[in-house]
């Protein structure tokens, strides 16, 4: 069984999530952490736990998701792997901060692994299921385990919200037509857990959500 930890990193609140089974064999996604507190928040967790991290994954590449690729990476030697429609907004990370007062030290890494829908994500004896929701970024992906019922949605869907169109390669019918025919299908028991804020359910935001 999958087990869900959220630690809430940097000034944007983000959901970094670490997932991880019986095996402890652990993956990483949109690590937010910025300041060495963070990091060691982090840290102490996998320590804590016993956990090998095995895997980094960003939903999606804007800059409060993606603070902690460049230590994750080399702390636990780990490959980046996201979407390729979100290449040119990692590369525009650092500048990108700039505009909310946040100097990154150094450039977000590359990608290193493209993800993409109908592909899947293992770790330990765990799998989770890809799916390309664009709309609030061209590589916006969602990891979910139907089996488990929940899945991780970066900035796609939150409760009671939707992710926020207006930046580059926002498009608002994209995101909507992507969660009404993509993640709503999967049902309504399925527990959604943001970028930012409290987990919802589909069922929730199918019934309530008033940008859907």
């Amino acid at each position: 069984m999958i087990e869900i930890k959220t630690l809430i990193f940097n000034p944007f609140q983000e959901n970094t999530y670490i997932l991880y089974d019986e095996t402890k064999e652990a993956i990483i996604i949109d690590p937010g952490c910025f300041s060495g507190n963070e990091e060691e928040i982090l840290d102490n967790f996998i320590l804590e736990n016993g956990l090998k991290p095995v895997r980094l994954l960003n939903t999606h590449c804007h800059i409060d998701h993606i603070l902690g690729n460049r230590y994750v990476s080399n702390r636990y030697e780990l490959k980046l792997e996201a979407h390729k429609g979100d290449e040119f907004i990692a590369k525009a990370a650092q500048q990108h901060g700039i505009s909310f007062g946040i100097q990154m030290p150094e450039p977000a890494p590359d990608i290193d692994v493209y993800l993409n829908e109908g592909e899947q994500i293992k770790f330990g004896n765990s799998v989770l299921d890809i799916v390309h929701v664009p709309g609030h970024s061209p590589g916006s992906i969602v990891f979910y385990n139907q089996k488990e019922g929940f899945m991780i949605v970066g900035d796609v869907l939150f409760n009671d919200s939707i992710g926020r169109t207006d930046l580059p390669g926002g498009d608002y019918d994209l995101l909507a037509s992507g969660i009404k025919g993509k993640l709503f299908p999967l049902g309504d028991d399925m527990k959604v857990y943001p970028g930012h804020g409290p987990y919802t359910t589909i069922g929730k935001e199918r019934r309530s959500n008033p940008f859907l």
